[in-house]
């Protein structure tokens, strides 16, 4: 009878602790949807969730005083997901543009970007009228899956994630490759034996990248922005930024003491 009182006080213990495994100090533990091949935005680094996104994301964390648990996803799946609850907050160089806001709310703006088409060397996509024929790939779902989509006469291949669509290119299976720049920078120095290069780029100022909650969230929203301005206030964006994009410099509003990027919600 005491050897079974002995292993049901065992089991009890190790239900309390798992129920308590949070955190220690109580924090809640927030559920975020990011991808996993993407730097040096978003990217897995010796089995840890890295990179520019997800850094400043931690460092917003401990100032508002919750803790972040990253969840590897698909990018067409992940506004879903915020917007059901499967996921708090979703964390991808999420473009805040009029159509996601239908879906879920955002942010302020942590980064400005360049989407640009990567191609063979040589291959003189260049501009908007030079895609007719052209087998162009995207990440479904993304911002540049839609850019692809308004490249007139191209044929546009979507696939679940960035190293999907690279290997492709590389093969011959695409003429072209559409990615944020930072990504395609970042590949191209890892692969300086692939004649690559980047062929049409355009500015996305007008949306930048945002976190997503759900819109029913604001108190979550709320804690995001203050954050946030605050990162950018002592120069912690700026920090993060050039720690992870060397050769780009941050957009003048999240410099310290920036102003930062507004995003207005519907």
């Amino acid at each position: 009878m005491r050897k079974l009182l002995s292993t049901f006080a065992v089991v009890v213990a190790a239900a309390v602790t798992l129920t308590a495994c949070g955190s220690s100090s109580g924090a809640e533990t927030l559920r975020v949807g990011t991808l996993t091949d993407a730097p040096p935005s978003i990217y897995v680094d010796n089995g840890r969730f890295t990179g520019y996104d997800n850094e400043l994301l931690r460092d917003i964390a401990k100032r508002e005083g919750f803790q972040v648990e990253f969840v590897g996803t698909e990018f067409a799946g992940l506004l879903g997901q915020v917007a059901s609850g499967q996921l708090d907050i979703g964390s991808s160089t999420i473009s805040a543009t009029a159509a996601r806001k239908k879906t879920v709310a955002f942010s302020n703006g942590y980064d400005t970007s360049y989407t640009t088409v990567v191609t063979k060397k040589g291959a003189n996509l260049t501009g908007p009228g030079s895609f007719a024929g052209k087998r162009i790939g995207a990440v479904q779902g993304s911002v540049q899956d839609e850019f692809a989509g308004k490249l007139a006469g191209a044929q546009v291949v979507r696939f679940p994630d960035y190293n999907a669509g690279f290997a492709q290119l590389r093969t011959g299976g695409l003429d072209g490759w559409v990615v944020p720049k930072d990504i395609g920078q970042k590949y191209l120095d890892q692969n300086p034996a692939v004649p690559l290069e980047f062929g049409y780029t355009v500015l996305d100022k007008d949306t930048p990248s945002s976190y997503a909650v759900a819109k029913s969230n604001k108190e979550l929203l709320n804690k995001l922005n203050d954050g946030l301005a605050k990162a950018v206030a002592d120069g912690t964006v700026a920090r993060l930024h050039a720690q992870f994009f060397k050769e780009a410099p941050v957009a003048k509003e999240l410099s310290q003491g920036g102003a930062g990027l507004p995003v207005t919600n519907l």
